[in-house]
């Protein structure tokens, strides 16, 4: 299975009373459609997947698919730090149809040891759906050792990692044990550099914002052009920078809310960032788009 390029790690829009607002979902998918971007994430972090329903969950993914119609790459966000719930999300996605992966994230909060990590992924990639792992043990609190992840890329239904530890050099040790297995950043920040030691990709969060540029300097980079990929870094690094001053997804919602892309609407825990912060993302994106 080929995964390359830009992979949007969508919002999951919710309008002014709090529910799931699906015709900007629709609005969204359209417009990473037409700006080329090679993938779609639904109900990942960035899709604010912990506050959920599983229902919401299911419809959430379900729709993405139906606005997509064929047009992208659709990985389904479907992991949980309970093995029994990343199956029965799983499941779910296969039943619809029309989800080209599943987002594996490392079971959070409880820590599992090597064993337990290995036997978790394993669980999930023998359902038959490819799966992308996804490392972030800022998150997490774990990461997902280099001999897991060697382990774990023997299996043939576990096609990729989502890199989002902040390391280059982790791209090198994986591409060092297992030469053939696709990496992809999960940092936009990140992205180049990953790139330019193997990776081929990016699951992308600011191209939830600016999905044509985000997409033409990952095309940029996998074509070998790191002249031009790197002045488009450069360019847009503000960006990529000014979207985690709070936690994700908090900016990347303020910044679409001031673009009139979505009502700023999030579920709590989460809440809106200071005026401040506010104000920084509004003259970044003034300097980024203008």
């Amino acid at each position: 299975m080929n995964i390359a390029g830009t992979i949007t790690a969508m919002v999951t829009p919710f309008d002014k009373s709090g529910a799931v607002d699906y015709g900007r979902l629709q609005s969204i998918v359209d417009e990473q459609v037409s700006a080329g971007v090679e993938g779609a994430c639904a109900v990942g972090t960035t899709g604010e997947s912990p506050t959920l329903s599983h229902e919401e969950h299911h419809k959430v993914i379900e729709k993405t698919i139906e606005f997509a119609r064929g047009r992208c790459l659709i990985v389904a966000g479907t992991g949980a730090n309970s093995t029994e719930e990343a199956v029965s999300l799983t499941r779910a996605a296969i039943a619809m149809g029309g989800a080209d992966a599943s987002l594996q994230v490392t079971p959070y909060y409880n820590k599992p040891n090597a064993e337990g990590l290995y036997r978790h992924f394993m669980t999930v990639a023998d359902l038959g759906m490819p799966v992308i792992l996804y490392n972030v043990p800022g998150r997490a609190g774990k990461e997902i050792p280099l001999e897991v992840v060697a382990r774990l890329a023997k299996h043939p239904n576990v096609v990729a990692i989502k890199e989002a530890a902040g390391s280059v050099e982790r791209v090198s040790a994986i591409k060092n044990l297992c030469p053939d297995f696709t990496v992809l950043s999960g940092d936009d920040s990140l992205a180049v550099p990953m790139m330019s030691v193997g990776a081929k990709g990016v699951i992308s969060v600011a191209s939830n914002v600016i999905p044509k540029e985000v997409g033409d300097m990952i095309r940029a980079a996998l074509r070998g052009d790191f002249v031009l990929a790197g002045q488009m870094h450069a360019k847009y690094y503000p960006l990529f920078h000014d979207l985690f001053i709070d936690t994700n997804p908090v900016m990347v919602k303020e910044a679409m809310a001031i673009l009139g892309k979505i009502d700023l609407s999030l579920r709590l825990p989460l809440a809106e960032t200071t005026p401040a912060n506010r104000e920084k993302m509004r003259a970044t994106l003034a300097k980024v788009l203008g």
